[in-house]
């Protein structure tokens, strides 16, 4: 049976006007399982009304109080977690442990935006000049919204909302037609947190809403997780529009492999780190860059076999699956077109997983694990951000060509490194000109309380996701200068105010 899904408006379902709907696939197996509705200009309008109408009374709320509700939040995800990473998996396809994950990184969110109070707190100058005093608020935007992403379907909508809501705002989400049902769960969950109706709307849409989003007068802020083009599209759309805007794009991640590396465990790093969420994140290491030849040889024999054991199936197949499907037909087929690109180009293809199929899922958009050895930087497959179970293989004769090809790399989100030599370690951490470094470390995905973002062409705007950022973001500073009639002077000045 085919679902026909909803918005989330003013606190309850509300059916789609449009008449237009968006496809939702079981990955695993190609069928369509439910129909999202496409928001309408008008539908988009409705959202935003509810939201404006109802926000300064929650802005009235005092910080403690609002975080008592992400309090509540907290405590129903961890009851419903088996529900939501059932219904996160059936969307995405992604094994059961691994929708745990995207749920619990969007939980750690919460968690520390519980300390709102703390953080929302401004600055205070006693006496600044002769009976005056200084200080500073930080004030929420008014209505704020978030365009997310379908590979983390509940992490991202979580990492936008969370701190935007607790900052007083209220909060528009147009998450993936792809995998919407976990974010109109987690709408549901706020409200029986005690979030009060209209503050946080989850809206179903293609580009018609995230156009209706961008060019809306009484949205002051926008955050967007996505492909490169598109975040551009969306900062550049948005700015125009007067709106502070936050948008984190393309990614290709490389791990530079030194010659004293613990080839084992460095191994162990890249299987995990590549494959991954069938490598569907933006996180994900997707360039093995070991140093010398010799480093490379032992790589690779250390890597085909722990590959060609992955074990890739349906999440319904438990803890026996390593990864599953990719998001949908149209990702399978650009990804099995890379790798048939990167064949043709000359690299290497050491573990070839085009043909893989999966008994009883013939239909499902699976794809088996691929190595490539010998990659050379004006390679497609090198250049491009591939979003799949594919590790490219780059050989560098030094670690300044390591560090080169990460540093010339036009994406700049994640970079790790596997040595024992703590000055080589050092160095790398130093110059390098990515936004989020591992030593020994994978994936370098900060915690809740450190902010999250990229360098060069994987971010738009100056603030980062979660963290101390994040309530930067989602608020603006008022200061005020104040003097009490006991220290005005007699008569008019006509010179700029000084404290001398």
């Amino acid at each position: 049976m085919v679902t026909e899904l909803t918005h989330w408006i003013d606190g309850k379902h509300v059916k789609g006007t449009s008449g237009r709907f968006a496809d939702v696939y079981n990955p695993a197996t190609g069928e369509v399982q439910a129909k999202a509705p496409l928001a309408t200009v008008e539908e988009i309008d409705a959202a935003v009304q509810s939201a404006k109408a109802a926000q300064p009374a929650w802005a009235a709320v005092n910080p403690q109080r609002r975080a008592r509700v992400l309090m509540k939040f907290v405590e129903l995800l961890h009851r419903d977690m088996d529900k939501l990473a059932e219904a996160l998996s059936r969307e995405h396809g992604k094994t059961l442990p691994d929708a745990k994950g995207d749920v619990i990184r969007g939980l750690e969110v919460a968690e520390f935006c519980i300390g709102a109070p703390h953080l929302l707190k401004g600055e205070f100058t006693d006496g600044a000049g002769p009976g005056i005093d200084i200080y500073s608020m930080r004030q929420p935007l008014g209505v704020a919204a978030g365009i997310t992403p379908f590979n983390f379907p509940a992490m991202i909508p979580m990492w936008k909302f969370c701190p935007a809501i607790v900052c007083g705002n209220a909060f528009i989400l147009k998450p993936s037609e792809r995998d919407p049902s976990v974010p109109l769960m987690l709408a549901e969950l706020m409200k029986e947190a005690g979030l009060p109706d209209g503050i946080l709307q989850v809206i179903n849409g293609d580009k018609v809403a995230v156009d209706a989003i961008l060019d809306h007068e009484d949205i002051g802020g926008v955050g967007f997780v996505g492909s490169t083009a598109i975040a551009h599209y969306v900062y550049s759309r948005g700015t125009a529009a007067g709106k502070r805007v936050q948008c984190f794009g393309g990614a290709k991640n490389h791990m530079i492999i030194m010659p004293d590396a613990d080839l084992d465990q460095a191994a162990d790093a890249l299987v995990g780190a590549g494959y991954g969420a069938a490598g569907e994140r933006c996180m994900a290491i997707s360039v093995a860059v070991p140093v010398g030849e010799k480093t490379a040889d032992l790589l690779i024999e250390k890597l085909i076999p722990k590959i060609e054991a992955l074990k890739v199936g349906p999440y319904t197949a438990g803890d026996d699956v390593d990864y599953g499907p990719v998001v949908t037909a149209a990702a399978r087929e650009k990804i099995l077109g890379l790798v048939d690109q990167g064949v043709k180009e000359g690299a290497t293809l050491a573990v070839d997983g085009r043909d893989f199929k999966m008994q009883g899922y013939e239909n499902g958009y699976f794809i088996g694990p691929c190595l490539f050895d010998n990659v050379t930087k004006d390679m497609s497959i090198y250049k491009e951000e591939i979003f799949g179970p594919v590790l490219s293989t780059v050989r560098a004769k030094t670690y300044e060509e390591a560090l080169s090809l990460a540093m010339d790399h036009e994406y700049g989100n994640g970079v790790a490194m596997f040595t024992r030599d703590g000055d080589a370690a050092r160095d790398f951490v130093n110059r390098i000109n990515v936004g989020m470094v591992g030593v020994n470390v994978p994936i370098p995905v900060p915690l809740a309380y450190h902010t999250f973002g990229g360098w060069k062409k994987s971010v738009f705007g100056d603030l980062n996701q979660h963290g101390p950022d994040a309530f930067r973001f989602y608020t603006r500073t008022k200061t005020v200068t104040s003097r009490w009639p006991s220290g005005v002077k007699e008569g008019a000045e006509f010179v700029i105010p000084t404290m001398a």
